[in-house]
């Protein structure tokens, strides 16, 4: 499986529980800043699966690639994850749906965002350098909603502190794994395609 960076960590754990035989190939989840590479990545990483005769799925969203990424998919006759982005795979795409309805100006932060927020985000838009492009970055925003994997004292201390960063509160919102362990699980047909 080719996975996002910021999903392998979730995706490693079901794989090792669920004793799937998979293995994974995460790609760096910085690519999601330059969202025109991940189809491309994961075509050079699938090409060269399918030429050593493996069968490959992708545990990628559409992560902003506007289409690039199925239409490597179905070039290459792969399938993938469901969805827009790692937030429909959490928390399911209607109530990320209805986040966005009831305020269009919510951003929002999975665990590894809460975990990797400064290096991530902050330092990759330059925001550790130049913080006076903080309102030209985020100055819209109204609410910071995180959607939480696992929500432990540590985390949930560092998502607050994202929070006061953007001057805002923190709503959260526990999602857990489950869903995205369905569709893991469906992606990988299982019976079918690794035999558990």
């Amino acid at each position: 499986m080719i996975a996002c960076g910021a999903l392998a960590g979730h995706v490693r754990e079901v794989v090792r529980r669920r004793g799937w035989p998979v293995a994974l190939h995460a790609l760096p989840a910085l690519l999601h800043n330059r969202p025109s590479g991940i189809a491309k990545e994961v075509e050079r990483l699938a090409l060269a699966a399918q030429a050593r005769g493996l069968p490959v799925a992708v545990g990628y969203a559409d992560c902003g690639t506007y289409g690039a990424l199925d239409q490597v998919c179905a070039r290459l006759g792969l399938r993938r994850l469901p969805g827009l982005h790692c937030y429909d795979l959490l928390a399911g795409p209607s109530a990320v749906a209805a986040l966005f309805a009831a305020e269009p100006g919510t951003y929002l932060l999975t665990d590894f965002l809460v975990r990797g927020f400064r290096r991530t985000v902050l330092a990759e838009l330059g925001l550790d350098r130049y913080p006076q492009l903080w309102p030209d970055y985020f100055g819209h925003y109204r609410r910071l909603v995180w959607l939480a994997q696992s929500r432990d004292p540590a985390l949930e201390a560092e998502a607050r502190e994202v929070a006061a960063l953007f001057g805002l509160p923190l709503t959260v919102v526990e999602t857990g794994t489950a869903r995205l362990e369905r569709e893991l699980e469906a992606l990988l047909r299982v019976d079918e395609v690794v035999g558990a």
